[in-house]
């Protein structure tokens, strides 16, 4: 449904290089707002008691599995940025391969915070932030639905009438 693409079938040499062009302009254009606000955060005196986190909401195939977006359960799709500054942080610009999951961002922030622990799905990642080496969870779940129309074509039983919902773990 993007316009110049096609419905279906793969897409040109023309296009698949335009289309990378775009996604990498969007990632470096996002980068630069981001240096406006930690320059700014800076400016104030702000940046000594602000926690940051920048996440995405998904990731993005760019031509993985002959697919130019993000409407799958391929871990190209789940796989996404997450990142936490803090105060005092120890292991700032470290990496880790911990899993975890969006509901997790919202108990962590309030751990940071040495707020009572609420009573909401996900877990604090405060232990993987102080030793990127640390995992806190099994696993990680995500869920995408595959239209009716787009399941009934592949073959789905009962994809006519609804939705099919696609777990990855």
């Amino acid at each position: 449904q993007y316009s110049d693409i096609p419905d279906s079938g793969p897409l040109t040499e023309e296009q698949a290089r335009a289309m990378i062009h775009g996604y990498h302009a969007a990632v470096s254009y996002t980068d630069a707002q981001l240096g406006k606000v930690l320059g700014e955060l800076d400016r104030l005196g702000l940046a000594s008691n602000t926690i940051i986190v920048l996440w995405g909401d998904h990731g993005w195939k760019l031509g993985d599995h002959e697919e130019w977006g993000k409407h799958t359960n391929f871990e190209a799709d789940t796989r996404v940025p997450l990142i936490f500054s803090y105060p005092g942080q120890k292991t700032a610009g470290q990496k880790s391969n911990s899993l975890v999951e969006f509901v997790d961002v919202y108990p962590t922030l309030v751990d940071l915070c040495g707020l009572p622990k609420p009573d909401v799905d996900g877990v604090s990642l405060k232990p993987v932030l102080e030793n990127p080496a640390v995992t806190v969870k099994p696993v990680a779940i995500s869920q995408y639905p595959k239209p009716a129309g787009v399941a009934k074509k592949e073959g789905a039983k009962g994809a006519a009438k609804r939705d099919v919902m696609g777990y990855s773990i």
